[in-house]
């Protein structure tokens, strides 16, 4: 086995930025040939949130390593801190605001290895 088809980590080249804050995807169909799932780190600015989203074929789960949010799922709204992890249903449409004077630092695993996405907002931009 090749190290590059089993090891990655977050570099400049696989952030994906955006308005909010950025998307580095590492485990999934596009990355590893293979993968059975996806898993990436996101990165929300204070004050900022992602667009309002959900995905068709797969659950999340977010797990914040740093910073705080409040994360709508739904119709309720939840607050994340560090060591909390939230599970997002399949379809669930889902969005996270970063409440902390520091960046919202998440990983984010998905239940499938091409996570679609379906972004619920016209100015949304969401990878």
């Amino acid at each position: 086995m090749n190290e590059q088809d089993v090891i990655r980590r977050v570099t400049a080249e696989n952030r994906q930025n955006m308005s909010w804050g950025n998307l580095a995807w590492l485990v999934g169909a596009a990355q590893m040939p293979g993968a059975e799932q996806t898993l990436g780190v996101v990165t929300i600015l204070p004050g900022k949130r992602n667009p309002l989203h959900a995905h068709p074929n797969c659950e999340e789960l977010l797990y914040v390593i740093s910073g705080e949010c409040d994360h709508k799922l739904g119709d309720e709204l939840f607050h994340l801190t560090p060591g909390s992890v939230i599970r997002i249903p399949r379809d669930i449409p889902h969005w996270a605001l970063c409440t902390s004077g520091e960046p919202l630092v998440a990983v984010v695993s998905f239940s499938s290895p091409d996570r679609r996405t379906n972004t619920l907002e016209e100015s949304g931009e969401i990878a």
